[in-house]
């Protein structure tokens, strides 16, 4: 890789045109191009949701981390109370 790229500069310090520089740079601006048309033609075949269905999958989401995050904190208590009542009971 380094010998192509002792190559390269050596040809253009040589007085080369550069083609092909000016090649991968048509081709990279090609490959962009197509890959864009292509984003455009599948963001048309997308089956968006309504507003109603997002309201109420955020409802959903909402309700259900709050239900864990209570579900969580009451554990979490229990097993910090049944900690604490091994450690006395033990004597540690």
């Amino acid at each position: 890789m380094a010998t192509r790229a002792v190559k390269m500069s050596s040809d253009e310090s040589q007085g080369g045109t550069g083609s092909e520089l000016t090649k991968r740079v048509a081709g990279t601006v090609a490959n962009t191009r197509e890959f864009l048309h292509d984003v455009r033609v599948e963001m048309k075949q997308v089956t968006w949701p309504s507003r109603e269905d997002v309201v109420s999958t955020t409802w959903v989401v909402i309700a259900t981390v709050a239900f864990f995050g209570a579900f969580l904190a009451v554990v979490d208590k229990l097993v910090q109370l049944g900690v604490a009542y091994v450690f006395k009971r033990f004597g540690v």
